[in-house]
């Protein structure tokens, strides 16, 4: 059959270590046969971020708010470590927040389900999206060890140089620790419409989770925000899309998310969102099986798979020596931003071409074969092979095959 053709390039952002060789067979044994692939590429791997000194990271970012669509492989965030392991310049920051910060997008966390492996909750018979905020609180704080006898006050100074003073804590008797956090009204919007056009794109109920009866001035600012946008601008589309928002406190939310059967997105502020992925990952088998899609208010789209480079593999594939490493989130990174350019550049066939690779993705789980982390999660009975990586994705590719013809 004939390649299918592309009109706009999607924004390729490769990465690092064991992901980026998975990347490379994925483009060779399940998309360049049958795609006529337009990428625009930036690589991303540590030693050319260091090369650039990081610009190549803006550039991918802004080649994004252009094209409005990226694939992106997973990265290294250096630590002290790889300092020396790759000789750096610097301690180059994560290029995930780097490009979060120029999208001013918001995470949301999928899980791919499949029958045979059953969630650690049975009632579970549908994903659950998890919506993070990027921005502030914990992760962009300040914090300082406090000495005996001293006090701490919250102190703001406006733009004419007044003061206005709060009395944190009197350290009288003990010395202690003290930290300061902020989030900005216009992140706290942007992260409302992301999550509201999400929701609208899927078609599925959104929660959003605080807890502003403690937090009265912080939470309680989210809540106002969110309900005055919903209000004011996504009222009406949701009940024409058959859908619901509710607001509710973050252990109300858990709990209902314990009896839930899924199929929802949960809204969460920047930890309980970065606690909560985690959490429904886990919950649901493996977070090589989490689907992540950075969503800008203004429809920007960068899909990723939500785990790391897999280094362990990384350094046995070195050796020589043979990996069974999972490679589905990073096809359905592929896959998903196959869909959003499809729709995006009206081609039905680029999106079908999307929907039959997963399907595929799918159908090879579903009858047994998989990569070592998933062998050990199926259900009692399930009759299993485990085989390496590339094996893996050839096993997909014959699926594909019969698929498409």
């Amino acid at each position: 059959m004939a390649k299918i053709k592309m009109k706009t390039p999607l924004v390729e952002m490769d990465g690092d270590e064991m992901t980026r060789v998975l990347w490379k067979w994925i483009k060779e044994i399940l998309i360049e046969p049958y795609v006529e692939l337009k990428t625009e590429y930036y690589d991303l791997g540590l030693e050319n971020r260091n090369a650039t000194d990081d610009r190549v990271t803006v550039e991918s970012a802004l080649a994004t708010k252009k094209n409005g669509v990226a694939v992106k492989c997973a990265t290294i965030t250096p630590n002290a470590a790889r300092m020396s392991e790759y000789n750096l310049k610097e301690m180059w920051k994560s290029p995930n927040g780097t490009i979060r910060a120029i999208l001013d997008g918001t995470v949301f966390r999928t899980p791919i389900i499949v029958k045979g492996i059953t969630p650690y909750i049975p009632t579970w018979t549908k994903p659950i999206t998890i919506a993070r905020h990027a921005y502030g609180d914990v992760y962009k704080n300040t914090e300082m060890r406090v000495p005996e006898g001293s006090k701490a006050e919250l102190v703001v100074t406006d733009e004419n140089g007044n003061e206005t003073r709060a009395l944190i804590h009197d350290f009288e008797g003990s010395g202690g620790i003290v930290q300061g956090v902020h989030n900005i009204d216009s992140s706290i919007e942007s992260f409302a419409r992301s999550s509201f056009n999400y929701a609208l794109d899927e078609g599925k109920d959104l929660w959003f989770a605080a807890k502003d009866t403690i937090s009265k001035t912080y939470d309680h600012r989210f809540k106002d925000i969110w309900n005055e946008i919903y209000e004011s601008e996504y009222k009406d589309k949701f009940a024409e899309r058959g859908i619901t928002y509710f607001y509710t406190l973050i252990d109300d939310a858990v709990a209902r998310v314990i009896r839930s059967e899924g199929g929802y997105i949960w809204a969460c502020k920047n930890y309980d969102g970065d606690v909560m992925s985690d959490m429904v990952s886990t919950a649901f088998g493996s977070l090589a099986m989490m689907t992540s899609v950075l969503v800008s208010p203004d429809g920007k789209y960068e899909y990723e798979a939500a785990h790391g480079t897999v280094t362990r593999h990384y350094y046995k594939y070195l050796k020589g020596e043979e990996t069974s490493t999972n490679p589905m989130a990073t096809i359905f990174a592929w896959t998903g931003a196959f869909k959003k350019r499809g729709e995006l550049d009206n081609l039905p066939k680029l999106v079908e071409f999307g929907e039959k690779l997963e399907k595929a993705c799918i159908q090879t789980l579903e009858e047994g074969i998989m990569t070592k982390d998933l062998v050990n999660l199926v259900d009692e009975g399930v009759k299993v092979k485990s085989v390496n990586s590339e094996t893996f994705l050839k096993e997909i590719r014959s699926r594909l095959e019969k698929l498409l013809a």
